[in-house]
């Protein structure tokens, strides 16, 4: 196989760009690994979009429409790969690693048929790719919401801060639930320790990616 790739899916403060970071060291460091790397963050494929500095939700057939542009032109890069005929990884592999993506569609539209998504997944996996679910602890909620927007989360009532937390929980089992539907494999990770460095070793030495 000429492709592989994780997919990174997490609420907005369980760690999803620092360990983003982390896989794109790891990858870097290894001599052996693929020199062609596509790396795409969650603007390029999450249903909530910031358009000219307004927020805009994806309907179901648009963001059906951009994951699926999406996977097409990995498939076109695996595609020219193939045709070039048998090579090695390093010369002529292609890496991925996708923010915000299939998890992302299901958990925002639960309650239509998973049919559309479903054939997303199995292009996905046919292209080698193997999903990653970012968790954090109920402990840490508030520690963890507050460290990414201390002078925002300041003046807020115990009410709204227990609003907040309540909501990142219920997105994250959101996420968890939808995950056991998912045609793609998927390891849920707790990153309470911020040990980003130690997961993305994790994950690409741990993950089966045939």
């Amino acid at each position: 196989m000429n492709i592989r790739g994780i997919i990174l899916e997490g609420h907005s403060h369980a760690g999803k760009t620092s360990l983003l970071r982390a896989l794109k060291r790891y990858h870097a460091s290894d001599d052996n690994a693929e020199s062609s790397i596509v790396v795409l963050g969650e603007h390029y494929s999450q249903v909530l979009q910031n358009v000219q500095g307004k927020l805009v939700r994806l309907s179901r057939e648009q963001h059906l429409e951009l994951l699926g542009s999406r996977v097409e032109m990995l498939k076109n890069l695996n595609d020219w790969a193939n045709d070039l005929g048998p090579w090695r990884r390093k010369s002529r592999g292609l890496f991925f690693i996708l923010e915000r993506f299939h998890l992302n569609h299901r958990a925002a539209f639960p309650d239509h048929d998973d049919a559309d998504i479903a054939n997303i997944e199995q292009r996905l996996f046919e292209l080698g790719a193997r999903c990653v679910l970012l968790t954090i602890s109920t402990e840490i909620v508030e520690e963890r919401i507050n460290s990414r927007n201390p002078a925002e989360w300041e003046g807020k009532s115990d009410r709204e801060v227990e609003k907040a937390c309540n909501e990142l929980l219920e997105a994250q089992d959101a996420l968890r639930a939808q995950a056991g539907k998912s045609l793609i494999p998927t390891l849920e990770i707790n990153t309470d320790d911020k040990n980003w460095d130690g997961y993305a070793r994790m994950i690409m030495e741990g993950i089966d990616f045939r």
